[in-house]
């Protein structure tokens, strides 16, 4: 099978995206077949201009100059060939290959439904708006699809403007490898590189600054159970740079001594994070999958999340949940005492209960292997036809 990989360009600094489409690269061509990627390149993006215009000139790069690329080398290419779109914000270019076969891998809608206001906890301005709705007209262009979760599947579905022809679910696959480290060991490791204590364990949170991660919630959280009870672990939030909104609302925190934020750690350390961790407190409002989640049970670690899809999806029976943090603000202070009886209930684990909830969780973690989720989407991949 000859396969062409529409992907995101490297300018634009993703780091999820790249690691999806490598994975899917590497697994294709492991199993014999032909691909190639096509992406845009920096070319208006690097001339030496104002930043503020930058991203303007990547939409050049990504919007006008690319597609004249692309109906250039489609001259060159087999009516057998399948165009593989690694993520539907890519929706702009499906247009180009409508009347070929085509598959769109599709993550979440977060942005999209941002931009039609049911997500209030983030509202758009008027040109993300507009660029969410070409995105979404593109994407509605294309008929068949690959969603990683089933809540996905489902916002597809409702979000999409045409007709469906060709809809499954493969769920993703850890795109490096996770093992159940010593605890011991994985912390002194930690110790070493971050010069923080964390001999007697530490509460961990991975992911950026979006708002649904929820970064200050999990301070909340563990604000509210350093008051409540009497453990005094610190809390390690691993991710990019905190915001400037972050970095004041952990300066009022009583234990803002124990609150750390670890930027630039390298992926050989992340295993080792998990696997050093007492827990994963994952409270998101909203996932396209939850990556941490599966990664920190692959590592022997027990996860807090969100009791929602795609997150209950993912964590199965092997995860603790919580309710998802309320719009309501009157409902605030109960949804962080929640959290933190939770959190103290996972902490107070002893040994014999632990490793039971380790095993659970290595276990559900090998529902969602790399070699799983590529031969799901290589026989999604065989079915697709021509779709005039």
């Amino acid at each position: 099978m000859h396969i062409v990989l529409f992907t995101h360009p490297d300018f634009l600094g993703s780091q999820s995206m790249p690691r999806y489409a490598s994975m899917l690269l590497k697994g294709m061509q492991e199993r014999g077949h032909e691909v190639v990627v096509w992406t845009p390149k920096a070319r208006f993006y690097k001339l030496p201009l104002m930043k503020s215009l930058k991203k303007w000139l990547g939409y050049i790069d990504q919007y006008f100059v690319f597609p004249i690329e692309v109906k250039l080398k489609l001259r060159n290419c087999s009516n057998g060939t399948l165009f593989v779109f690694v993520d539907q914000a890519l929706g702009p270019w499906v247009p180009l290959v409508k009347n070929r076969n085509h598959i769109v891998h599709c993550h979440d809608f977060l942005a999209l439904k941002s931009a039609l206001g049911t997500i209030p906890e983030n509202p758009t301005s008027f040109t993300g708006r507009q660029y969410q709705n070409y995105i979404r007209n593109g994407f509605s262009i294309g008929k068949c699809f690959i969603s990683i979760s089933k809540k996905t599947q489902q916002d597809l579905h409702e979000l999409h403007l045409g007709k469906i022809v060709s809809s499954v679910v493969c769920y993703n696959g850890l795109n490096r490898p996770f093992h159940s480290l010593s605890s011991v060991a994985s912390r002194d490791l930690l110790e070493a590189k971050l010069n923080i204590v964390l001999s007697s364990g530490y509460i961990m949170h991975i992911g950026g600054n979006q708002y649904y991660k929820n970064r200050i919630g999990v301070i909340e959280i563990y604000d509210t159970w350093r008051s409540n009870y009497n453990g005094k672990i610190p809390l390690v939030l691993i991710g990019e740079k905190p915001s400037d909104e972050l970095i004041t609302f952990s300066q009022k925190s009583l234990f803002k001594e124990d609150i750390h934020f670890i930027t630039d750690l390298s992926d050989d350390y992340i295993n080792s994070a998990y696997s050093g961790a007492n827990c994963l407190l994952f409270p998101s409002l909203d996932e396209g999958f939850g990556w941490p989640i599966i990664e920190a049970m692959a590592s022997g670690c027990p996860v807090i999340t969100t009791n929602k899809a795609p997150m209950n999806e993912v964590g199965g029976m092997a995860a603790y949940y919580i309710d998802k943090k309320p719009t309501n603000t009157a409902h605030w202070q109960q949804w962080k005492e929640d959290g933190a009886n939770m959190l103290e209930k996972v902490l107070s684990l002893n040994t014999f209960q632990r490793n039971e909830v380790i095993e659970r969780s290595l276990n559900q973690s090998q529902k969602f292997t790399t070699e799983y989720s590529l031969n799901a989407i290589e026989a999604m991949y065989k079915e697709i036809k021509l779709i005039v």
